[in-house]
């Protein structure tokens, strides 16, 4: 898994590129958004249009890391989640608990709201 992280207007985006499964991504994810919350970070989103594999190891993180970000006051939403991912968050009733969009500019824009 490689992490790339950007800014926009001063929202961070994390992009994901490989897999979001156990021992591949999961702690390199989670690592990551610690380190932006410990930084003063509040509004994320991970950019998951990279993602080609996610399991209930990558699931479960993506939900920790979302309760990890409101303990501090932080928002983390979701950009690109492609097919197979969205399959899977909407099997696992996942798919609404995060907010999903598949335009950056949106993803962005939504923190101004």
């Amino acid at each position: 898994m490689k992490l790339d992280v950007q800014r926009d207007e001063g929202v961070v985006i994390v992009r994901l590129d490989g897999k979001l499964t156990i021992g591949e991504g999961d702690v390199k994810l989670r690592d990551k958004v610690v380190q932006l919350l410990e930084s003063g970070e509040k509004r994320l989103v991970l950019d998951l249009k990279g993602v080609r594999t996610i399991d209930s190891s990558g699931l479960g993180e993506l939900i920790r890391c979302k309760t990890t970000a409101e303990r501090e006051d932080a928002v983390i939403k979701l950009l690109h989640v492609e097919d197979k991912v969205e399959e899977i968050l909407e099997m696992t009733r996942l798919i609404g608990v995060f907010d999903n969009y598949n335009d950056q500019v949106d993803a962005v824009a939504s923190f101004r709201s």
